[in-house]
C-alpha cells in the first residue's frame, strides 16, 4: 500500500512498536510496501503469543495477502506454511519468499477459502490474519475449516471487528463509510460462541488485542501521508473516525479454538 518512495523513518515511527520486538527486526517500508490493512506482522506476532509454534509444524496461512505473515511466521518459528490467497497469485508472492529467505518452509498457492485441495488433518494450526471476517461468519464454515486440521489443532484468527456487537444502528460517526459487508465485522464473544457451538472447538482465547484500535489508526496514519496518492484520502477519513470512536467500536479479535480429539468422527457440512 505504501508508494515506493515512502520515507523509511515516517514508516519506522508508525511501523516500529515495543509491543512487537520481533516485527521491530524486519524493514518498516517493507511491511507497509506488501501490507493490505493493519500491519499483518503485528497480527501475526500477537497471536503467535498464544500459540505453541514449534519447528516442522505444518501451517495454513489462509488469505495471505502478500505473504509477509508467512514468510514471519517460518523465519521466527521454523514452521512449514502454505501460504493461500485468492487474489493474489503465486508468481507475485514468491519473489518475497525468495528474498527472505524462506523458499524452503513456504510455499504459495492461489485458493479459494471454500475449495482448500489438501488432505483432511494435514494441518496442526491454520492462522489467518485479517481475513476470516469475509468467510469464516457462515456457520457452515466451522464444518468445513476443521476438516483439515489434525485432531488437537488449532484454528487462530485475528480478523478485522468491533469492541462489542452493535446490535442495531451503525454509531453516527462510522456510517459515512459503513459498507454492508462490515457487517462480518463481530466481537471476541461473537467469534467465541460461533466457533464453540459447532461441536468441532473448544475455544482457549478470545479477546481484543490491546490497543488493537491504535495500530489499526496508525496503519491509516501512515496511509494519509505515505500511501499511493488514491488512498491517502481514504486512509485520513478512517483516522477521522478512529480518533472519534476511540475503540468504543471497533477493534481486533484475537481468538484461538483447539479442534475436539474427537471431532474427526462428527459429521461435517
Amino acid at each position: 500500500m505504501l508508494a515506493e518512495d515512502a520515507d523509511p523513518e515516517l514508516a519506522a515511527e508508525k511501523l516500529i512498536h515495543p509491543q512487537f520486538p520481533r516485527s521491530a527486526a524486519y524493514d518498516a517500508v517493507w511491511q507497509g510496501r506488501f501490507a493490505m490493512g493493519p500491519n499483518p506482522l503485528w497480527l501475526t506476532e500477537s497471536l503467535a503469543e498464544l500459540l505453541d509454534l514449534a519447528p516442522g509444524m505444518r501451517v495454513l496461512d489462509l488469505g495471505c495477502g502478500w505473504a509477509t505473515s508467512a514468510i514471519f511466521l517460518a523465519k521466527e518459528f521454523g514452521v512449514h506454511v502454505v501460504a493461500a490467497d485468492y487474489g493474489l497469485p503465486p508468481e507475485m508472492t514468491w519473489p518475497l519468499i525468495v528474498e527472505a529467505g524462506v523458499q524452503d518452509r513456504v510455499m504459495p498457492i492461489m485458493a479459494e477459502a471454500h475449495d482448500l485441495r489438501f488432505a483432511h488433518g494435514y494441518f496442526d494450526v491454520i492462522i489467518s490474519i485479517d481475513a476470516y471476517q469475509y468467510f469464516g461468519t457462515d456457520d457452515l464454515y466451522t464444518g468445513y475449516i476443521q476438516r483439515f486440521l489434525a485432531p488437537g489443532g488449532v484454528l487462530a484468527i485475528v480478523p478485522l471487528g468491533l469492541a462489542e456487537e452493535l446490535g442495531g444502528d451503525v454509531p453516527e460517526h462510522l456510517a459515512d463509510a459503513w459498507k454492508w459487508d462490515f457487517h462480518a465485522f463481530h466481537s471476541p464473544d461473537w467469534w467465541s460462541a460461533h466457533l464453540g457451538r459447532s461441536g468441532f472447538f473448544d475455544v482457549e482465547h478470545a479477546d481484543l488485542l490491546p490497543d488493537g484500535w491504535k495500530h489499526w489508526m496508525r496503519w491509516h496514519e501512515l496511509g494519509a501521508q505515505a500511501a499511493d496518492p488514491q488512498w491517502r484520502e481514504f486512509c485520513a477519513d478512517w483516522v477521522r473516525r478512529f480518533t472519534l470512536d476511540q475503540g468504543r467500536t471497533l477493534g481486533l479479535p484475537r481468538v484461538v479454538a483447539r479442534k475436539r480429539p474427537d471431532a474427526g468422527g462428527r459429521r461435517a457440512a
